[in-house]
């Protein structure tokens, strides 16, 4: 089943959110200070494209240091995509069909705003740490 949503999710939005953040990730890694923020946007990238099946939960050994990040992060890049994933979220809502996938959409909102801090697991092991 989650490969189903996955490839619906793919056709519906995955790509074109693949595509945004594979693009924040190429502008922040122009300098050295953005390549953590640009390997964030690919890593997110990658959940974006195929989401179901995985979640996220927050690393017990992220502190301070990643909130502070996380909020340059919020400047540079995680407005703008948390903006995408509102617009693309609601015309999935529009339909029926599309309601599940904009739900999802909005639940990778707080990902998209503050990735930092945060590790992407199966969803069938989310208390694991790598």
């Amino acid at each position: 089943m989650k490969t189903i949503l996955n490839v619906i999710w793919l056709v519906l939005s995955g790509f074109w959110l693949f595509l945004a953040y594979v693009a924040a990730g190429l502008l922040l890694c122009i300098t050295i200070i953005g390549i953590p923020f640009g390997l964030a946007a690919f890593r997110i990238g990658v959940y974006a494209l195929w989401p179901f099946g995985y979640t996220t939960v927050e690393r017990r050994d992220a502190g301070a240091p990643s909130f502070l990040v996380n909020v340059l992060w919020l400047i540079l890049a995680g407005w703008w995509l948390a903006i995408g994933h509102i617009v693309t979220g609601i015309a999935l809502c529009v339909t029926i069909i599309g309601i599940p996938f904009g739900i999802a959409n909005f639940k990778l909102i707080p990902v998209s705003l503050f990735p930092l801090g945060r590790e992407i697991v199966p969803t069938d092991q989310p208390f694991a740490t790598r």
